[in-house]
Order: structure tokens, then C-alpha cells, then sequence
């Protein structure tokens, strides 16, 4: 994973297609906003733009966030999630959607049900363990352990779950606040 976030985000190409689970299971996500945690280059949240939810995408690297600054519809906070009070400091929305996709913060996840419309989604996806191990990483504390997006964080019920090889050793979930 790179370390140097400026570096990686300055030669980066955007034309990314979004995440699997935002593929799959963004058209679940009823109207309105979108909030993208770690959003990067904001290939998940072009997604939901257009389908024409605005979305709040969080990023640390300002060079991401330089590159993305104009796009209608994208509203765009400067944020390290991994910060003391990081959650605090997020909007507070409601909002209709979460995507938390290749960034592995689990106290953040156990605290983003009350920003969840009721009805709301929260899309999670990253690399397992097994691709941590297949990249000669086995104790990185930055991928998902086998079967841990099976519990869902306090005040969501579990809607899907998939992990396995597409093309690396991925997991996700989908999570309703009911």
C-alpha cells in the first residue's frame, strides 16, 4: 500500500471503475446524499454523482482533493479518519449512503450507524487477511480479517457479505440501518 499518499495521488489515474459492492449494491441506496470515507480520486463517488446523489467525500491528501475540487455536486472535507475525534469532526448528515471502500478503520466503523438515514447504507469493501499473506503482509493491521464484515457494526443489520478472489482476496458487506 502506499505510504506517500501526495506522491501516489499525483501520478494516479483517475479513470478507476468504482468498487465491487458500490457496483453491485449502489443502486440500493435510496435518495439522497452519499458520504465517501477515504475517497480518494473519487471513483465512488463519480459513481453515485451520477446517479445524482451529491456526496461529501473525505479525503487526508490534499493532492486528491486538489484534483477533485470543482466537481458539481461534490462537496470535499480534508480529514484524517484515523485522527483522535475524526468521527466527530465528520457531517453529520443523515445520509442515504456510506462507502467505505480499501480503507480499513475499524473504530470508524463501529460509529457511522448514526449517520445513516433510517433505511440507509453502508457499503464497506477492502482486502482480506489472504491478501496480506499473498503480498507478504501477514500483520498489517490494514486489511479485513476472514469472516469480521459478518458482524455488523452496532445499530445496522447485515444485508450482504462476499469475500473471496476477485482479483485479490476482497470482502464486503452492505449494512441497513433499519
Amino acid at each position: 500500500m502506499p505510504r506517500d499518499w501526495e506522491a501516489f495521488y499525483r501520478e494516479a489515474l483517475e479513470e478507476r471503475k468504482p468498487a465491487f459492492v458500490v457496483r453491485a449494491y449502489g443502486p440500493f441506496v435510496p435518495e439522497g446524499p452519499v458520504l465517501d470515507l477515504a475517497g480518494g480520486l473519487g471513483r465512488n463517488a463519480r459513481y453515485f454523482l451520477g446517479r445524482g446523489h451529491p456526496v461529501v467525500l473525505v479525503e487526508k491528501s490534499r493532492e486528491a482533493l486538489k484534483r477533485l475540487r470543482g466537481t458539481p455536486g461534490l462537496s470535499l472535507l480534508e480529514l484524517d479518519l484515523e485522527a483522535p475525534g475524526a468521527l466527530a469532526r465528520l457531517p453529520q448528515g443523515p445520509f442515504a449512503g456510506i462507502v467505505m471502500a480499501y480503507y480499513v478503520n475499524r473504530p470508524l466503523l463501529q460509529g457511522l450507524a448514526p449517520l445513516l438515514l433510517p433505511g440507509g447504507l453502508l457499503l464497506v469493501e477492502g482486502f482480506s487477511r489472504k491478501e496480506a499473506q499473498r503480498r507478504g503482509r501477514p500483520h498489517s493491521p490494514f486489511y479485513w480479517e476472514e469472516e469480521e464484515l459478518l458482524t455488523p457494526p452496532p445499530g445496522l443489520d447485515l444485508r450482504a457479505f462476499g469475500e473471496g478472489w476477485m482479483e485479490g482476496y476482497r470482502a464486503y458487506a452492505v449494512y441497513l440501518r433499519p
